[in-house]
């Protein structure tokens, strides 16, 4: 049977190499911890809500949630960054 390029030959699908997974760039990894920083940031201050309306208050104003959720959200991006490339996370996009 011939494998449609001219040669003869027949192609097996053992022949071939498997393909190297795909190493994410620099630019990807950093739009990607951007994100899940957001991700973590805004999650934090949905939970603080959710506390502050079950509960009724907190230790900190607003100004202080937000700089919580600021400090979180750099802390997850960083960490995501740095931990995301280790982790062979395979990307949909």
């Amino acid at each position: 049977m011939a494998d449609g390029n001219g040669d003869g030959g027949s192609a097996h699908v053992g022949d071939r190499e498997p393909a190297s997974p795909e190493v994410p760039s620099a630019a990807s990894r950093a739009q990607s911890a951007a994100l899940w920083g957001l991700v973590g940031g805004f999650a934090f201050l949905v939970v603080a809500q959710g506390y502050r309306l079950v509960e009724g208050s907190l230790p900190v104003g607003y100004g202080g949630l937000f700089a919580l959720a600021g400090s979180i959200a750099v802390a997850s991006g960083g960490i995501t960054y740095a931990t995301e490339h280790r982790l062979h996370a395979k990307r949909r996009t």
